[in-house]
């Protein structure tokens, strides 16, 4: 029969168990694989009008007859799977426990309630396995977005071959509304991308020469070349991918109880519906067995563990596609559960709540105008590549540059050369000391990064230099705290620095001159007085703290390899706001998962206690059984839908 897909729910081996963005390759969804099911259903239909809408009544054989076609036609792949089960000594299972009650049902001439059960329990699965397959396709689609194919120059002409062959350092060609097939440099002077894919985040992002392109942005206006320093599997996109596949493979604790529970409750039920069948022989005085056994019937339908354990999994599914689409990689459902539960988020400074990039906050001149020693000292820096450097030449612009000659970097200290014949020495203290240059002992007690510049050896100025604020770094701050949480930060920089940091965003402690062993005892600390902790960080050094804490968060666009591999959860556009939006998502999840717990629970519960008493038939209690599972699948596919905003 093809509808023989069904999930092992009871022992807690959905379809979502693993390898989740596989796509089956047949849609086991669509109706044309139920034409047996539809068979059976139609059968059902067709009997109950004859019988209660004309009053048509068959022979007793000719009923056995029809409705045993059509509880085969429905049952058939639900039987296999249970002597499949039983083969293997698993006899206490949702599909022994249907087979059983549909036959007891045959054998006490309710020949139309036992189709309909079978009927309704395989209606009711075909709807479970079509919300998995559409978190399965939404994950895919949302994430597998490389493009198999890319354009590469070699020898000088163009060839369109599988982005698996293109080989480091190669160019690659990308025209206007084309996706990005290989991480890369770009090599054109600038180029508009949108990475909504890789970052939850539709608007433009303008890159220019030399600036790092990802696999799965989308080439917006003009044609543009990139050199590829990242091979198809070691592409940014592709270990994204990896980690949704590993996370649908990560159970949260709340899973693992319900499989354990339903491992345990289900032959209590089996053992419980027996009682109830034969227990009464010797209490009641007009006991019937056609009654009771009845009643134990309807006692085993109503007790299958299915809702439960099937929208569980679909709701850490939906947690982690609608985390997915905000920008946000969660490794498992379990860090869903613990994200849910922070009471404080530690952060680091630098490249976490500040860019990452040096900027120019002010000049002081002394003995030259501000102008002529931004001139001098701009096109000396312009030659070198260090960060403080870059921060200088951009502070310059595009102005026109003196002539410098005999330039000369000295690592860790800076740089010497000729302006426009003027000796030109820019660099920290240490390097105006190395060359005999005097300048006012209280710089040293500035905390910002400073660059003193020297004119034919004498002090003439220097150049204050900061790492900027991200734009929703202070916003980020106060809406963690009108949620409810502490925010700390911990930094290596210096404390004067990081408490100034943390007035501006309003943190509650700011700790600073931290190394990062130093993190990881704070964080102890930390988590000692707050019980469940989350660090976000983007450096190598935070590897050790994200990896203590409860929930360990890493930045993903300027995050290192280490913290990125670390972390339980990835930012993918580096912006703080999202630390919330993820906290949001996790609670979100849990709240769906034990709406559906609460509300399976207490529907069998009722119907259980009226069956025992005579009050449900199998009729209510299949009505009961598929539409508390149908509303779980619903409430827990309802999480894909929500905007966070």
């Amino acid at each position: 029969m093809a509808h023989s897909h069904h999930s092992d729910c009871c022992n807690h081996e959905p379809a979502s168990a693993t390898k989740v963005v596989a796509v089956p390759q047949k849609d086991e969804s669509s109706w044309r694989s139920h034409l047996d099911l539809l068979g059976a259903l139609a059968i059902l239909v067709v009997m109950l009008v004859l019988l209660y809408g004309f009053k048509i009544q068959f022979p007793n054989l000719v009923n056995l007859m029809i409705y045993g076609t059509a509880w085969l036609l429905a049952g058939w792949s639900v039987m296999k799977m249970a002597f499949r089960k039983v083969k293997r000594g698993d006899f206490f299972n949702e599909f022994v426990l249907m087979t059983v009650a549909t036959i007891g049902a045959f054998l006490l001439g309710e020949y139309s309630e036992g189709v309909a059960v079978m009927v309704f329990y395989s209606i009711g699965e075909w709807f479970q396995d079509a919300a998995v397959s559409r978190a399965k396709r939404n994950i895919k689609r949302l994430m597998d977005v490389r493009p198999d194919q890319v354009t590469v120059l070699r020898n000088g002409k163009s060839e369109i071959v599988n982005s698996s062959s293109v080989k480091l350092n190669e160019t690659v060609q990308v025209k206007a509304g084309e996706k990005v097939g290989l991480d890369g440099e770009l090599l054109s002077e600038t180029a508009s991308f949108n990475s909504t894919a890789l970052t939850g985040e539709s608007r433009p992002d303008t890159k220019t020469k030399g600036e790092l392109v990802l696999a799965g942005m989308i080439n917006l206006n003009t044609p543009a070349e990139l050199k590829v320093n990242a091979l198809f599997k070691d592409s940014r996109l592709s270990r994204i991918l990896e980690m949704v596949q590993d996370a649908t493979a990560r159970k949260s604790r709340t899973q693992l109880f319900i499989s354990r529970f339903a491992k345990v409750y289900t032959p209590i039920v089996f053992f419980l519906a027996f009682a109830l069948c034969v227990l009464p022989y010797f209490f009641v005085a007009d006991y019937n067995f056609n009654t009771w056994f009845y009643r134990s019937l309807v006692f085993l339908v109503i007790s299958c563990p299915c809702a439960l354990v099937v929208s569980i999994p679909l709701g850490y599914f939906g947690g982690i596609g609608l985390a997915s689409r905000n920008g946000i990689l969660f490794k498992g459902g379990n860090f869903l559960d613990v994200i849910a539960k922070t009471n404080v988020v530690v952060m680091d400074k630098t490249g976490t709540l500040t860019k990452g990039v040096f900027k120019v906050i002010s000049v002081e001149a002394e003995g030259l105008a501000p102008d002529r020693l931004v001139y001098l000292a701009g096109s000396l820096e312009s030659l070198s590549n260090h960060p403080v450097a870059r921060a200088i030449g951009e502070y310059y612009g595009t102005r026109e540059k003196g002539i410098v000659r005999d330039a000369e970097e000295i690592p860790g200290m800076g740089i010497r050369g000729t302006v426009d014949d003027q000796i030109v020495t820019a660099g920290n203290n240490r390097l105006l000391e190395q060359y005999g240059i005097s300048y006012p002992v209280g710089l040293n007690d500035i905390s910002d990064t400073i660059v003193l510049v020297a004119i034919n050896d004498k002090y003439a100025g220097y150049f204050r230099l900061g790492d900027e604020l991200k734009e929703d770094a202070k916003r980020s701050v106060t809406d963690l705290k009108k949620a409810g949480l502490k925010v700390v930060m911990l930094s290596g920089d210096k404390q004067t620095v990081v408490s100034e940091v943390g007035r501006e965003l309003g943190i509650d402690e700011a700790y600073g001159d931290l190394m990062p062993e130093d993190k990881v005892n704070k964080l102890q600390l930390l988590k000692q007085r707050y019980k469940v902790a989350a660090f976000v960080g983007d450096g190598i050094n935070d590897a050790p703290v994200l990896a203590l804490a409860d929930s360990g968060i890493a930045m993903g666009g300027l995050g290192t390899d280490a913290a990125i591999e670390t972390a339980d959860i990835v930012i993918q556009n580096d912006q703080p706001s999202k630390i919330l939006t993820a906290i949001r998502t996790g609670k979100i999840t849990r709240s769906i998962v034990w709406q559906n717990i609460v509300l399976a629970m207490l529907v069998k519960v009722l119907v259980l206690i009226w069956g025992a008493g005579g009050m449900a038939s199998l009729w209510e209690a299949v009505i009961a059984d598929v539409g508390v599972a149908l509303l779980a699948i619903l409430n827990a596919v309802r999480i894909q839908r929500i905007s966070l905003g």
